[in-house]
């Protein structure tokens, strides 16, 4: 049984929270409310909005807004929603949909629009706050890591076995002479409110833990706020840590083991801000995917063509080495695809020197089609699997010409590149990782479930 002697004495990640964490976003509209471009999103919500358009016009465009579904009569949804609000660009939003395939979507909170549209999970979607996601139980094999850290809105199935999105922190908001939690606020359908107070998402035993450590005022800001979670994002992503505790950590929640000491928490927790950058699609990381890159990461996932040369994108970024495909019920499936795995060239173990041992003694070139390809994709960058998913090639599942419609965009090329270039910077702070795990495991703290 793969469980460390004290895992059950830890606290779970539920543990730590104040207000329960919330399913994700479950849409069940065959993707009309989520799309890979913003303008094509916007043009489609803002038609079906429109009082002047025709319900034969909305048919037309095809999508799963026109066709009966259980519990949703299309065009007795569309009447229903027109009644209650208007088209509203500002809820476009960004979407994870799977770990480093971040969408847009268009969010409404008018029932059966989305499937499940999850008002109290929406209250929380508010600039500088954050979501670290887990789920209730392990289903995938592998796994891999079964946290993540978003700030964007995000979808049920972002991690096998559904994801739960904690919010670091709570909005509560005052109301005459009430105090309303964001929760109560999106249950009474209140918006605007005379006062907002903002504390962090913890447990009062989570916050008799930090007095402890003499960190006395956990709402006083964001960073304060999020160092119990960013934390649990160190002690998450440690291969130790995963390895010795996973059966534990299959059956149930993530638990996480608390040092008894300010200065290994506030270490760790520096650890998981490193860990929250890496994993963070909406802002470049120095050194990683902007600014001077690290060297052992420059010459990871290079876009090259086959014979050299430069590559044209008009015509040669589409999708087509067979990455993914459309099942009977519509659902995108990954396929084998084209990779070639191979020994690093000389020039390659020069630049990345000694980190070939931590991110694997072979390479892959990995193919867009029978001209462009991503050059050095080191096997453990290409195997790194985050809540039963396969990161890199989930992505290009994905982005199939015959899916997508379309060819790559560069932009779209080089966000390979770049989550690749992250996923190797997180396989390189695995031993700082694991030696902050072993530090914690040192000095723990005795939890008391109040």
């Amino acid at each position: 049984c793969n469980v460390s002697h004290d895992y059950i004495k830890w606290p779970r990640l539920t543990d730590l929270c104040s207000e329960s964490p919330s399913n994700g976003l479950f849409e069940k509209r065959g993707g009309a409310l989520i799309d890979i471009a913003k303008d094509a999103l916007a043009q489609r919500i803002e038609i079906y909005y429109d009082p002047n358009v025709d319900w034969e016009t909305v048919k037309g465009l095809d999508t799963g807004l026109s066709k009966k579904a259980a519990g949703f009569e299309p065009e007795k949804v569309r009447a229903k929603v027109q009644a209650a609000e208007n088209y509203d660009r500002e809820k476009i939003k960004r979407y994870a949909v799977r770990p480093f395939d971040t969408r847009w979507c268009y969010y409404s909170s008018v029932s059966p629009l989305w499937n499940r549209s999850r008002p109290t999970l929406y209250v929380q979607l508010w600039q500088g706050n954050y979501f670290l996601m887990s789920r209730p139980a392990g289903v995938a094999k592998p796994e891999g890591v079964p946290v993540f850290c978003t700030q964007a809105l995000g979808d049920n199935d972002f991690l096998r076995g559904h994801a739960y999105y904690f919010p670091l922190q709570l909005r509560y908001t005052s109301v005459g002479t009430s105090d309303l939690s964001a929760k109560q606020m999106a249950i009474e359908g209140i918006e605007n409110a005379a006062e907002v107070k903002i504390i962090a998402n913890l447990s009062d035993t989570a916050r008799a833990y930090l007095a402890k450590l003499k960190i006395t005022n956990p709402d006083r800001d964001a960073e304060t706020a999020s160092i119990l979670w960013m934390h649990a994002l160190a002690i998450g992503y440690s291969p130790s840590y995963l390895a010795e505790n996973a059966d534990g950590i299959r059956q149930d929640w993530p638990r996480i083991p608390l040092p008894d000491n300010c200065e290994t928490l506030l270490a760790s927790a520096q650890l998981g801000r490193q860990i929250a950058a890496l994993l963070d699609t909406e802002t470049p990381t120095p050194g990683v995917t902007s600014g001077k890159i690290r060297p052992e990461l420059l010459a990871i996932a290079v876009v090259a063509r086959v014979g050299g040369g430069n590559l044209n994108p008009d015509t040669e970024f589409a999708v087509t080495a067979r990455w993914g495909s459309r099942d009977k019920k519509g659902i995108t499936m990954p396929r084998q695809g084209k990779s070639e795995q191979r020994l690093y060239t000389a020039e390659e173990r020069q630049a990345m020197g000694e980190t070939i041992g931590q991110l694997g003694q072979n390479t892959r070139d990995i193919y867009l089609n029978d001209v462009a390809y991503w050059q050095n994709v080191p096997t453990r960058v290409w195997n790194y699997t985050i809540g039963g998913y396969q990161v890199i090639k989930k992505w290009l599942s994905y982005r199939e010409r015959d899916l997508l419609g379309r060819p790559l965009k560069q932009e779209e090329v080089r966000e390979v590149t770049y989550m690749a270039r992250c996923l190797g910077a997180l396989l390189l702070l695995q031993p700082e990782l694991d030696a902050n795990y072993e530090a914690v495991k040192r000095s723990p703290y005795q939890w008391k479930s109040q």
